[in-house]
């Protein structure tokens, strides 16, 4: 899975991934006639469910992709040079705490994608206008009903009274949020279908948006979504409050067109090109690049754990068994300039997303999914939720759960968490790996003078060796080193623990090595 990413984010929109690309064109058509009151019909929660019910007894069928032929091949900057006008918002200037921009069809963003007003429980189309819209270069205004590709929502979330862009539903079945303070980074979509598979992966998209018109005062919006693939439907209900966290409450249900046994649930997708754990194959002036540095897990048995990311030379898969777990997510710890010493980019603002299943989700793992990449434009980290049994054809599969965009977990631990990991070589052992890990947190306040940790570490296959661990006062923490010689192994798991006399006191720290 390859994803183009450093320009799209100049659009200033989560821009994740092209939907099905058609490139049939068709000469532009006349100005359209006087056109009809759009038509409006009942909705209520369970009308998006009843649809994808219905939809999916039928064999798939894409929405249109066809464009006219001034349009039918944007590139990026002509793309990006058709603006929605914010004076033509949806909602604006009434007083609401939110307004809706859309955007356009064309370069990787083709599929018609169907857009409703949801008001007192009536539903009703919004209409394509195509002065709804700005254009750089006036040839690319034309007047056919071309419809939307997506949307973009705005919020007060950084200056009270300013609306801005915080959160982005455009291209397949993917979109982003950002907290307050924060810069775009990692995207979630609705479902994966195999991810990581030789086979090549199916992506469902986002075919139709009903928007619930908030009442004033109210901090928070309903958006529904119509899924729909080849393999499944789905009906989607959002609960967005954008905030210091942006929270997303996310009601899901699926129904298979056919069996599904590579499935995933609540999918994560973000980049990972570098950091000092995976510095030695990329030659690059900077200390790091990546919207996420870790997966982290907290188990249904009450475990934790982090697992820093790599870019690897081959495609690797990770599957963390589990039964109910707690939450999940791709995260983003490191929030210093310095940790990446990048102006354009920030990293250091990009969010962290904590996924926290609501019920129980039974027997499955978090999957994690990592894509070699050879520069920082590709999204090539994704991790999920994989359910153990497969998604039968003809039943329906519910799951609910909330997603936290901002800049650590939800809740406090009082655990000391992995503040850092680095890996270099060893002076004179050329087969050996020196391997550096950094522990913060709440176990290190007030020690007293004769406080001492150990390590519990194991390799399977390779040995770890000459362990040290020792106060690092430079960020009031403990640090532990060891050597790990890997043997003929190929590829290695580790585990390090940091643990005093009565037990563990961090989280537990995982790691895939390989050559």
């Amino acid at each position: 899975m390859s994803i183009l990413r450093r320009d799209l984010v100049k659009l200033g929109a989560g821009m994740s991934l092209m939907g099905a690309s058609g490139r049939m064109a068709y000469a532009q058509s006349a100005p359209p006639a006087a056109k009809q009151a759009p038509k409006t019909v009942p909705f209520d929660n369970g009308t998006v469910r009843a649809i994808a019910e219905k939809l999916s007894r039928s064999p798939y069928a894409p929405p249109p992709q066809s464009l006219p032929s001034a349009i039918a091949n944007l590139d990026f900057d002509q793309f990006r040079g058709i603006a929605f006008n914010p004076d033509r918002a949806l909602w604006h200037g009434q007083n609401l705490a939110f307004e809706v921009e859309f955007f356009p069809r064309g370069f990787l963003y083709k599929p018609r994608i169907g857009m409703n007003e949801v008001i007192g429980g009536q539903s009703t189309p919004i209409a394509y206008d195509p002065d709804l819209f700005t254009y750089a270069n006036s040839m690319l205004r034309v007047t056919d009903d071309l419809g939307f590709a997506g949307l973009r929502l705005r919020y007060a979330i950084n200056t009270p009274g300013v609306m801005e862009e915080c959160a982005v539903f455009l291209g397949a079945s993917y979109f982003r949020a950002v907290a307050k303070g924060q810069n775009y980074g990692l995207s979630a979509r609705g479902f994966a279908n195999g991810t990581g598979n030789a086979k090549g992966e199916e992506f469902a998209l986002f075919r139709e948006f009903w928007l619930e018109k908030p009442e004033p005062g109210v901090e928070s919006v309903v958006i529904h979504a119509l899924l729909d693939s080849p393999s499944v439907t789905g009906a989607f209900r959002f609960t967005i409050r954008p905030g210091d966290t942006t929270v997303f409450d996310v009601q899901s249900s699926f129904f298979p067109r056919q069996d599904i046994t590579e499935s995933g649930i609540a999918p994560l997708t973000g980049m990972f090109y570098f950091d000092a754990n995976e510095h030695n194959h990329v030659d690059d002036w900077r200390p790091a690049a990546h919207d996420s540095e870790a997966l982290q897990v907290w188990t249904g048995s009450g475990q934790q754990l982090y697992r820093p990311l790599v870019n690897p030379t081959d495609l690797q898969f990770s599957a963390f068994q589990d039964s109910s777990p707690h939450g999940f997510g791709l995260m983003q710890r490191k929030r210093s300039f310095h940790d990446y010493e990048d102006l354009a980019l920030n990293y250091e603002k990009r969010p962290s997303l904590w996924i926290e299943p609501i019920g129980n989700w039974g027997d499955g793992a978090v999957d994690l999914v990592e894509i070699p990449t050879p520069n920082e434009v590709n999204d090539n980290i994704v991790s999920f939720w994989r359910p153990k049994a497969p998604l039968k054809a003809g039943q329906e599969y519910s799951f609910t759960y909330r997603m936290y965009w901002g800049w650590d977990t939800p809740w406090p631990t009082s655990l000391a968490r992995v503040g850092g990991t680095r890996i270099g070589g060893v002076t004179d052992h050329a087969d050996a790996r020196m391997f550096v890990i950094d522990f913060t947190g709440a176990p290190f306040q007030n020690l007293p003078p004769d406080a001492h940790f150990h390590l519990i570490s194991q390799s399977t296959p390779g040995t770890i060796r000459n362990v040290v661990v020792e106060p690092n006062p430079n960020i009031k923490g403990w640090r532990t080193t060891f050597e790990f010689v890997p043997g003929d192994a190929k590829a290695s798991e580790l585990q390090a623990q940091l643990a005093n006399d009565q037990g563990p006191i961090s989280e537990k720290w995982m790691y895939r090595w390989t050559p």
